[in-house]
């Protein structure tokens, strides 16, 4: 086998693999952005003070769908009291599946 053969190979399999990451990162949104998304969501009903969510997606079934989703929480003061929010964020679009107190 020539090195040159051997060169053509490794570019090759390079740029399919950077073909196929940019095509898989492209399935889903950001954390940052779907966290992004829910607080743009929210903003009107609740005061955020604080928010946080999980930076790897993972598999979630509801009504008996499948997603991938994001998990996070919000935290907001109403009258003095702190109030902790939980949420689960669908990774494809930034639709907000469950908000929970």
């Amino acid at each position: 086998m020539k090195t040159s053969d051997i060169l053509v190979g490794v570019g090759v399999g390079i740029v399919a693999g950077y073909a196929l990451s940019e095509c898989t990162a492209k399935d889903q949104i950001s954390p940052e952005k779907a966290l992004k998304k829910v607080k743009e969501n929210v903003k009107d009903h609740i005061s955020i003070n604080g928010s946080w969510i999980h930076m790897t997606p993972e598999n979630y079934k509801k009504d008996q769908l499948e997603y991938r989703v994001y998990r996070g929480g919000l935290s907001s003061t109403k009258e003095g009291r702190t109030n902790q929010m939980d949420f689960i964020v669908d990774a494809k679009t930034g639709t907000i599946l469950e908000l929970s107190s």
